[in-house]
């Protein structure tokens, strides 16, 4: 069975086409500001590379961007399937499914109607991943799955997601802590456990998905026991754009310095604050080249981040009464040996030891702790996207 994954932004659509008979990429993609006239179409196969475009492209909606995915899919200059029959059902993204959803589920009208009822806790997010679902359902005649980024933190208890407000708000409007990077999470924790031995049942796991958007994860037995995101994605540890977690106070005290509205105030703390509110830029790689020139924002950030990845992981430790191993992935994750030695050598007291020439190691898989670390560190590159298509499979199958 091939399984086509699709991500869908608020102006852009990722995707991958999975063929899960060996879970063999076949291609990828991305539409990007979609419905403006800047519109762009990217698409690779790998180890085909005549076969990749990069191009402007006029996409006016989803569907359209869809329809473009499909017939690049099939095509015969750059396709990699003979008809679009080939592909046997789609798996959508979803960001929020508050808490009517703690597993992948085949999408009807009632799912639908779910996904509309947390618009409210993913604005951007959700509308535009129900605008891929009915992009596809409109074009094509397979299932289609919605795999819901929130699901893995559904098992935390009651003491880790209620915010210590009038019980009323939790009861009426939801508000709880639901977490993100689910689909991360799970997929690296999962990979942990198979490394630490195969067996989910006593394990105590924290894993680290470091990127633009960043968030920790506390896993005990193979199962989420807490996470640093929120209600939103602006909850934890700093981030490229999002300024984490802060007191609420500060947010009154703003707005009326500054006379700011309540949608001012979200794009000021979503959109300009983190690493760019403080060093300027975003982007990590550049952060860490001002940083080594001696730039004092940039030494800021850096030190910021490792100040509280150390703090969380050390937190989750004490709160599950231990750890066993600590995962660092996505983009940072992944590809910053710096943050993962310093944050290693502030938590030695738990016992950490850190082999500085696997740190180095970039863009695999890799035990980076000694041997004999009484808490293992790894790197573990996530695939969010084998998730979601391994969750499809699995519901398709079972129709």
């Amino acid at each position: 069975m091939k399984i086509l994954v699709i991500n869908c932004g608020s102006s852009s659509l990722k995707y991958q086409l999975i063929d899960m008979e060996n879970e063999n990429l076949l291609a990828k993609g991305i539409c990007e500001q979609i419905g403006d006239a800047n519109a762009s179409f990217t698409h690779k196969v790998p180890g085909a590379e005549g076969k990749n475009i990069k191009e402007p492209h006029a996409m006016k909606d989803h569907g359209d961007a869809i329809k473009l995915v499909l017939d690049t899919l099939v095509s015969a200059e750059n396709g990699v399937i003979a008809s679009m029959d080939e592909i046997g059902a789609v798996g959508h993204r979803v960001l929020h499914g508050g808490e009517k959803f703690s597993a992948s589920v085949l999408v009807n009208d009632a799912v639908k109607s779910a996904i509309k009822e947390c618009f409210k806790f993913g604005p951007l997010h959700n509308p535009a991943n129900l605008k891929g679902i009915e992009a596809c359902e409109s074009i094509m005649d397979v299932p289609q799955v919605a795999v819901f980024d929130t699901g893995f933190h559904q098992t935390m208890p009651d003491y880790a997601y209620m915010y210590a407000l009038p019980y009323e708000f939790y009861e009426k409007d939801g508000i709880r802590k639901y977490g993100f990077h689910g689909t991360s999470h799970r997929y690296v924790s999962a990979r942990c456990v198979e490394l630490l031995g195969g067996k989910a049942e006593g394990t105590k796991i924290v894993t680290c998905h470091l990127g633009n958007g960043s968030s920790i994860s506390a896993v005990k037995d193979g199962k989420c026991f807490d996470t640093t995101m929120g209600l939103t994605p602006l909850e934890g540890i700093i981030m490229g754009t999002r300024c984490g977690s802060i007191d609420p106070a500060i947010v009154p005290t703003i707005m009326k310095s500054h006379n700011l509205t309540p949608d001012e105030m979200d794009t000021l703390m979503n959109k300009k604050s983190g690493m760019l509110g403080i060093a300027g830029t975003s982007d990590n790689r550049t952060i860490e080249g001002m940083s080594k020139e001696g730039n004092e924002k940039a030494k800021l950030v850096e030190s910021m981040l490792c100040h509280q990845l150390t703090k969380y992981i050390g937190g989750y430790a004490a709160a599950m009464g231990g750890v066993d191993a600590v995962v660092f992935t996505g983009g940072i994750g992944e590809n910053n040996p710096q943050y993962r030695t310093r944050v290693a050598e502030k938590l030695a007291f738990l016992g950490t030891e850190i082999d500085e020439e696997k740190n180095h190691i970039r863009g695999e898989e890799v035990e980076i702790s000694v041997p004999g670390s009484k808490v293992k560190l790894f790197v573990i590159p996530t695939n969010e996207e084998l998730v979601i298509a391994r969750d499809t499979k699995a519901i398709v199958e079972a129709l």
